[in-house]
């Protein structure tokens, strides 16, 4: 009788498959086989770590999300003031999302999935939830609500767009969003037009 290997991270190759195929071939493209051959492992194997395929896209997407969650808050809180953290959201756009092909594809698959599953809505909630904690250091609750959306807003158009976007359009949307207090100034007239 053969004995079986000791593969510890094979879990964790596997998740890591997913992501890079979808990538590659999107989630109408990603099959179990497809997976096991990129990460490696026996077919068996993803019905051993993954009940089905659902499981493991929420697995990898949660990691995925949990990735983009994490540069966010390291980004923020490395800045010190209120023009830094200006700074560190047109970076954010500009030098951490947009440089990655990779990571506007997932998460436009991500967003799909997410508007027919529940389970996928909550891992982008969870994902927006911990984004805008990020921003909250900085901006109050309305304005770093808004400055999700731009930045949300800017990783669909970049990944839709044919046109590369221009960074002082961006540092002049953050500004804009980030020079007026939130409050009560704002007409009637305004919001009815």
């Amino acid at each position: 009788m053969p004995t079986r290997r000791f593969d510890p991270d094979r879990r964790d190759r596997i998740i890591d498959a997913t992501l890079e195929v979808i990538a590659a071939r999107g989630v109408a493209g990603t099959s179990h086989r497809k997976i096991a051959d990129h990460a490696g492992v026996p077919l068996g194997s993803m019905t051993y770590h993954f009940t089905n395929m659902d499981h493991l896209l929420g697995e990898a997407f949660r990691r995925f999300a949990d990735a983009i969650a994490d540069s966010f808050e390291v980004r923020l809180s490395s800045a010190a003031s209120a023009d830094a953290a200006r700074q560190a959201v047109v970076d954010l756009i500009h030098v951490d999302l947009l440089d990655s092909q990779r990571d506007l594809v997932l998460t436009l698959e991500l967003y799909t999935l997410a508007a027919r599953e529940l389970v996928f809505r909550q891992i982008t909630r969870d994902w927006m939830s911990r984004s805008r904690h990020a921003l909250e250091r900085h901006f109050d609750p309305a304005t770093s609500r808004m400055l999700d959306a731009l930045i949300e807003g800017h990783f669909i158009h970049a990944a839709l767009d044919t046109e590369p976007h221009d960074r002082s359009i961006t540092v002049d949307a953050v500004n804009r969003i980030t020079a007026v207090p939130p409050g009560p100034h704002v007409s009637a007239k305004v919001l009815t037009e």
